[in-house]
């Protein structure tokens, strides 16, 4: 087996480096003989730091002889034209060759002025196994030097053809290997596909759901006061599993509709999941009396119905999992309890910086109360974007951490014209979308979000925005209270619907004040995190005023 070094790449793997390079360097410790030593950039010296050695290379190989190659890996998606083979990144187009004989021309100075002229030898290999070469004569690479994924199981053979195991040692080769292990250049890396990315952060924030469900306290009353993107979903989803394990009932309760649909699908089926108002319609039609959802008053009416009605052994259960408690009033506090069985476990969640109605937090006295203030989801230059507009109007925001891997995001900033809007805010929010597929995001991946309520956004009556076809809740209720949504490829939404949600890329627009409050601040800090990749913003020319140009904007 091959050297590896760092030699600590088993035990971090839960740490969430790039899974596709330790897939490879797995490969290359089990095909390679011992006396090959591979250096690699699979390596975290903290938990939110991802690298790669010596600029675009991932890995480099020295053989016995001390022969270097240098070993660039692209995953995902490639493409071929006319200038050579190009990766797709968040923000741009790379040509691999020229990325790869930079970094070559990089390693040769620096071992030409260790080492002297002609002392060494420097080989260079491409592997991209998820792609296939068509045109090697225009890759810009030695098609001897490539393999794709029709030459995957050629990896360590080819390797050990231009490393040669067998030749003379060079007189500089334990000067190699001392250069090496103590001069890796370890550059940020933050190119990953979405699926990676989703794979990773959820990784990575899956620390909350594992030791917050080690606490036992009798009566189990827990208030757990976490951040934006701080893992509140997956612990939810987790004590709801644990419960079903060990036969116990849950019952998840949040307060929008379309957090309590996300939920439903990805926690398990003997749970019962459900929004406030849609536990009380239920309670209530349980009970012989069907809401009328076409009144004025109906949510009142429901809050106060449930509350009155008596509760049947079949309204009880084991776990109560509260999501978006600082959204929860009071009165519904003492309505909830009812439905916990004595002894019974009950979380509380939530995040005050996401209270856009701004009311005041439940009491819940003699709770124990845990607090969370690392946000794994949002980009690291989101989340110094965010301190920077929201300043001292929000101090809570500004002992926040940043526990994500990914950086470089580049917020963007497209500024719409007062005098025309609400016309130059829908055409600014096409030029948006246009821009985030024009970065790879597909359009699934993709959610534009309102500023404004549903009732005082432009876009709310919408069917398309140019030729994208927008899936957006109509405003209406069926008979059983399910919204109705119109048909669509890009989700639109207001950033009070969305909140407890997240996607790749989000378009948040409409964005549009005269004087910058904490209630601005908030709903600023809710849209922003709901983006695990890529935030583009599109605000008014009076609000944009206040929003640093971050980078990528246009005006």
């Amino acid at each position: 087996m091959a050297r590896i070094v760092p030699d600590d790449w088993k035990s971090l793997e839960a740490t969430g480096a790039a899974a596709r390079e330790r897939e490879t360097l797995t490969l290359l410790e089990k095909a390679l003989p011992a006396d090959y030593t591979v250096y690699h950039g699979v390596h975290w010296t903290r938990l939110n730091q991802n690298f790669s050695v010596f600029g675009e290379a991932d890995f480099v190989i020295v053989s016995p002889a001390g022969r270097v190659m240098i070993v660039e890996q692209k995953t995902g998606f490639l493409r071929e034209t006319p200038k050579g083979l190009v990766k797709v990144y968040l923000q741009t187009e790379r040509n691999v060759a020229i990325a790869l004989a930079h970094t070559i021309e990089g390693l040769h100075r620096r071992f030409t002025a260790a080492f002297g002229a002609g002392t060494y030898f420097i080989e260079e290999l491409l592997y991209c196994p998820d792609h296939i070469v068509k045109d090697a004569a225009i890759a810009g690479v030695n098609p001897a030097r490539i393999v794709d994924a029709t030459r995957r199981e050629r990896l360590a053979p080819v390797i050990r053809e231009a490393l040669p195991a067998d030749e003379p040692r060079l007189a500089c080769a334990a000067k190699i290997h001392h250069f090496l292990a103590d001069e890796l250049a370890l550059t940020p890396d933050t190119s990953a596909l979405v699926g990676q990315a989703g794979t990773l952060v959820t990784r990575l924030a899956g620390g909350l759901a594992t030791w917050a469900r080690r606490l036992e306290f009798e009566p189990f009353r827990l208030r757990v006061i976490g951040t934006a993107g701080s893992g509140k979903t997956q612990l939810a989803v987790q004590v709801m599993k644990d419960a079903v394990a060990r036969g116990a009932r849950p019952l998840y309760v949040c307060f929008n509709r379309p957090l309590a649909d996300h939920i439903a699908r990805v926690a398990p089926p003997e749970a019962k999941v459900a929004n406030y108002h849609q536990l009380c319609d239920w309670v209530l039609r349980d009970a012989g009396r069907a809401p009328d959802f076409q009144a004025a008053q109906v949510f009142e009416q429901l809050e106060q119905g449930f509350a009155a009605t008596p509760l049947g052994p079949h309204w009880r259960f084991d776990v109560l999992i509260v999501d978006e408690g600082q959204d929860f009033q009071q009165p519904w506090v003492a309505a909830l309890e009812r439905l916990l069985v004595p002894g019974g476990a009950w979380w509380w969640l939530e995040d005050p910086l996401q209270n856009l109605y701004m009311r005041e937090p439940v009491a819940l006295a003699g709770w124990t109360t845990l607090k969370e203030t690392t946000n794994y989801r949002s980009p690291r230059d989101i989340l110094d974007y965010l301190r920077e507009v929201l300043g001292p109007s929000l101090p809570l925001a500004a002992a926040l951490s940043s526990g994500s891997p990914f950086d470089g995001s580049e917020v963007s900033l497209s500024v719409y014209d007062d005098a025309q809007a609400p016309e130059s805010a829908v055409d600014a929010t096409k030029r948006a979308i246009t821009q985030a597929l024009s970065l790879g995001f597909r359009k699934q991946d993709i959610a534009v979000l309102s500023f404004r309520g549903r009732e005082g956004s432009a876009l709310t009556a919408l069917d398309h925005l140019g030729p994208h076809r927008l899936r957006s809740f109509t405003g209406k209720y069926d008979l059983f209270g399910n919204p109705e949504y119109r048909d669509g490829d890009v989700l639109f939404e207001s950033i009070y619907r969305f909140k407890g949600q997240a996607v790749p890329c989000v378009i948040f627009t409409e964005i549009d004040f005269d004087a910058f409050d904490e209630r601005i601040a908030r709903k600023l800090f809710v849209g922003a995190t709901r983006a695990t990749m890529k935030l583009i913003v599109v605000a008014s020319q009076r609000a944009a005023r206040h929003l640093p140009r971050s980078g990528g904007g246009d005006a």
